[in-house]
């Protein structure tokens, strides 16, 4: 058996959380009060426990492990004590720690030191000695921060492809070391580098977003995106939380912090990477954006107002000509920091483009301007004779920062006028308006989508699936009708990924995904709530034995085996049916409802017969 010694950050009382590993499994023991001092030599002991046995639950309600109460200390009996102090292990370099590393269960404890370079308390930190870093995952909350020697005791293991410490205890050192960042560039944190290791990356800002946990800066460095994210401390209310750093769209910034990547570059490919920063302070703004915007064009048309009217001596006919101009320069200004706002508040693109055009227009001394989308709509006031010989129209690409034209903006004009400089200046002007209103719009776009949907399957998320079904019970009471609710949970999904990876798990809930969506009706509702787990919202029923035929079509999608590459998975699933009113009123208990619904079958399906598990075809050869 193993102790893991964890206190809670609020605790009143002295006492511990400790993990202890059984032949069965882990169990959780909560310890009321005991001296943190006498705590110290349990880790590793073998011990008996006496106290009032528990279970944990998840925010469904249902059991995701056990947790036993031990009132003092007197309930621990230590039978043997551990042949060596975890504290005195011979320290192994953290660039070596796999050199130990067994299955999980034969896994050796090992000691490694270094510098903090992040810290969330009771979740992770992130150890640094020379040019190695480590990811340690902790429970503790002992008082360490970034900049601190600490050692770290536990278990190593692998997580997405990139080795970790896990299960592990911190102890400082009580000295100092701080670690500099490596200045790197996006394509040296996409090469796989630089993982968990302390960098300074500099990019041009794009948007920020300040969330109830966290605020993220997306930026831009040679033409790629990436994100920095500082995550608000635990516990920290919004009334509470330190003021975001202000780096106006355009802006130019450093950010320093730990580099971390997705799931894809883990596996060797190039991919996204997120900085996550320590604190607010790891922001540093190198530059302004432009100075030429609204406010100082509107100060400068002043002043020169200012003066013309000072210098009234140089005639009527000049003063009332430079005032046309002037007015003309502050109304077009104007009319252009509109569209800077309507842009920055996400208003519909459609608009913002027909009001660029305008702008042109009004900048051209009238002359009719358009705009096309590359595979979109033509928007503006195009004139029928466009396409004859009686005008001259001049064209613009609108360009995007990276990869093909946007589209194009145009301008006609009669035919015998000749070339101006002034056109290819309004054109370049709406041109640059009308690439920040695409990207933008598709950017803010891409974020709602990846809010709203399962990035592995493209169909609704729990968060959205959530909201339709709050919006589907509030028509439902306008109208007085009912409508389903299927909760589907997978059979023995995890021998998929267990037997032939997580690839194979993907493709199978993907294509798994495709069946399901052709059973379904126009107006049916398909979500992902997670893992293994899916829902139907089906509208516009009249009955249960409506909803149930829907029910037994998504059966109908495990007739056919999935096919892969050297396998065949036969799959299945437990299917529960809830219907709005009769089994429940609210988003949250016709969940709840549903997933008890779909629990009695899979337990009824445990105790009549074995559910279609995964096999290999006996036609092609099992993957290795």
């Amino acid at each position: 058996m193993s102790a893991n010694l964890n206190a809670p950050p609020d605790a009143h009382l002295p006492g511990a959380i400790l993990r202890v590993a059984t032949g069965s499994g882990l169990i959780d023991v909560d310890l009321n009060n005991a001296d943190a001092q006498a705590l110290g030599n349990l880790l590793d002991a073998e011990v008996e426990l006496t106290g009032v046995a528990g279970a944990r639950f998840d925010g469904k309600f249902e059991q995701t492990g056990v947790i036993l109460h031990v009132s003092t200390l007197s309930g621990i009996k230590v039978l043997k004590t551990a042949s060596t102090s975890p504290w005195a292990l011979p320290l192994t370099p953290i660039d070596h720690i796999m050199d130990v590393y067994r299955v999980r269960d034969l896994s050796s404890r090992v000691r490694v030191t270094g510098v903090v370079t992040y810290y969330v308390p009771g979740s992770a930190m992130v150890l640094q000695n020379g040019a190695s870093s480590l990811w340690v995952r902790t429970a503790s909350f002992l008082p360490v921060h970034v900049g601190d020697r600490v050692d770290a005791t536990g278990f190593p293991n692998l997580n997405d492809g990139f080795p970790e410490l896990a299960s592990s205890e911190i102890q400082n050192r009580g000295s100092a070391a701080p670690v500099a960042p490596i200045s790197t560039s996006w394509q040296d944190l996409t090469s796989r580098q630089h993982v968990f290791d302390l960098v300074s990356v500099e990019g041009q800002v794009m948007t920020e977003v300040r969330g109830r946990t966290q605020d993220e800066y997306v930026l831009v460095s040679d033409g790629n995106e990436f994100s920095a994210v500082y995550r608000h401390p635990v516990g920290t209310g919004p009334g509470n939380l330190a003021p975001m750093v202000q780096a106006e769209v355009g802006s130019r910034i450093r950010v320093t912090g730990i580099c971390v990547q997705d799931y894809e570059s883990s596996y060797g490919r190039a991919g996204h990477f997120t900085i996550l920063l320590r604190a607010p302070d790891d922001i540093a703004i190198m530059n302004e954006p432009s100075w030429l915007n609204v406010i100082h064009l509107t100060l400068l048309a002043g002043l020169l107002l200012v003066v013309v009217v000072a210098v009234g001596m140089r005639g009527w006919y000049l003063e009332n000509k430079i005032r046309r101009q002037i007015g003309s320069l502050a109304y077009v200004e104007q009319r252009r920091g509109r569209i800077l706002e309507d842009i920055n508040h996400s208003k519909p693109l459609a608009g913002i483009l027909e009001r660029i055009t305008e702008l042109v227009s009004v900048r051209l001394n009238g002359a009719p301007c358009w705009c096309q989308i590359a595979n979109g709509a033509m928007l503006g006031n195009r004139p029928a004779q466009a396409d004859s010989s009686s005008l001259r129209i001049v064209e613009h690409t609108i360009a995007a920062r990276s990869g093909p034209p946007l589209g194009s903006i145009f301008a006609a004009f009669d035919a015998r006028t000749k070339p101006a400089a002034s056109e290819d200046e309004a054109l370049a002007m709406a041109s640059e308006l009308a690439t920040l209103a695409i990207e933008t719009a598709r950017l803010y776009t891409d974020l709602v989508h990846r809010s709203e949907f399962d990035l592995l399957t493209d169909v609704q998320n729990r968060f959205a699936m959530e909201k339709s079904l709050r919006a589907q019970i509030h028509s439902a009471r306008q109208s007085a009708s009912v409508f389903g609710l299927i909760y589907i949970d997978l059979n023995e999904f995890k021998q998929v990924n267990d037997v032939y990876g997580h690839q194979a798990g993907d493709l199978y809930l993907q294509e798994l995904t495709q069946r399901m969506k052709a059973q379904l009706r126009p107006g049916d509702t398909l979500a992902r709530l997670g893992g293994d787990e899916f829902a139907v919202l089906v509208s516009q029923v009249r009955n249960r034995s409506e909803v149930e035929e829907i029910a037994v079509r998504l059966e109908c999608c495990f007739d056919e085996p999935f096919q892969g590459d050297g396998y065949r998975l036969h799959g299945s699933a437990s299917i529960g049916i809830a219907l709005y009113p009769d089994d429940a009123n609210s988003a949250d208990s016709l969940l709840r409802a549903a997933d008890s619904a779909m629990y009695a079958v899979k337990g009824s399906r445990a105790r009549n017969r074995r559910a279609p598990g995964v096999q290999p075809d006996a036609n092609l050869s099992p993957r290795e």
